[in-house]
């Protein structure tokens, strides 16, 4: 009689731990799903991979979380001590499965992440003007070459203290705003005039810094036409954060457009947020502490708008 109610109160416990563990992978799997929606709008082929990667390992982190939780609040629950008790506990020895589970749920986790990893780096190395994923070929539905592998733009990118500048080297024109054309792989080729800075545009989902003394060929496509928002990631100074600059993706014909109409128009400064902050502020009777002068606006065509909305 007491064995069989032994054996009833076992089953009972592991169909109750088998529907909560269920319940938290659910849950898990719902908050993974939510993550896509914290960040940006995704407008580069690299950013479905990196926010899938984002989506699983908060869905991972949700699982570990929601687990732990559940364990410590069994234990103060149903296995806590009697009013009063101060007695010792009672003295046990390891318990083997529960540790290798205890061991291998961890491991098999960490697999996981690195595996997905392993894998997303690996797909993102391969968005180049040579290889790259895109959504749909727009050269062959218009009737060109066959295979999805489309010249590559090349677009010079200066960073400095502190301001951006973007040469377009087949139509000889430059600018402080940057102009992409959609669906259409472009190379940068990034270089800094002074110290580190960080080439990022969180709607691209890519980062890379730029290092003085180098020139560093970076590779990304552009999928979805908006004016989004580059920001240097790194500290390079003062007015590091009001280093930005937007980035117009376009259509094919209006980036062409764009290029012939900016190649006609002369060399004037270029937009530096930082330039005019610090005239303004050595105006003032008392400045404020020391810092470096921003470098002089960069000479190029078309200057941009500060007050253009942008997505992101």
């Amino acid at each position: 009689m007491t064995s069989s109610s032994t054996r009833s109160i076992n089953t009972t416990a592991i169909a109750g731990l088998s529907v909560w563990v269920g319940l938290i992978v659910l849950v898990s799997y719902w908050m993974g799903q939510q993550a896509h929606r914290w960040l940006p709008v995704q407008a580069s082929t690299a950013a479905p991979l990196v926010d899938d990667l984002f989506s699983f390992e908060t869905a991972i982190g949700t699982f570990v979380f929601l687990g732990v939780v559940s364990v410590m609040a069994w234990v103060m629950l149903f296995n806590r001590a009697e009013k009063y008790d101060d007695t010792d506990a009672v003295p046990i020895e390891g318990n083997t499965l529960l540790e290798v589970i205890w061991t291998a749920i961890p491991f098999v986790l960490v697999m996981g992440i690195a595996f997905w990893t392993i894998r997303a780096s690996d797909q993102l190395g391969t968005l180049g003007p040579m290889e790259h994923i895109h959504p749909r070929n727009p050269v062959e539905d218009a009737g060109g070459y066959p295979g999805d592998r489309l010249p590559a733009e090349q677009v010079e990118v200066i960073a400095r203290q502190w301001s951006w500048e973007f040469r377009y080297p087949g139509s000889n024109v430059s600018s402080t705003e940057l102009h992409l054309a959609v669906d259409q792989p472009v190379t940068f080729r990034l270089v800094s005039e002074d110290v580190l800075h960080g080439f990022y545009i969180p709607a691209f989902r890519v980062k890379q810094d730029v290092i003085p003394g180098r020139a560093i060929d970076f590779n990304v496509t552009p999928t979805r036409e908006g004016v989004y928002r580059l920001r240097d990631s790194q500290f390079s100074g003062t007015w590091f954060a009001a280093n930005q600059s937007d980035v117009v993706v376009e259509s094919a014909q209006d980036h062409e457009a764009w290029l012939e109409q900016a190649a006609r128009l002369p060399l004037q400064p270029g937009l530096s947020l930082a330039v005019s902050e610090y005239a303004t502020r050595q105006s003032r009777s008392n400045p404020g502490w020391a810092t470096v002068p921003p470098a002089p606006p960069p000479q190029v065509n078309v200057p941009g708008s500060s007050a253009q909305p942008h997505q992101a």
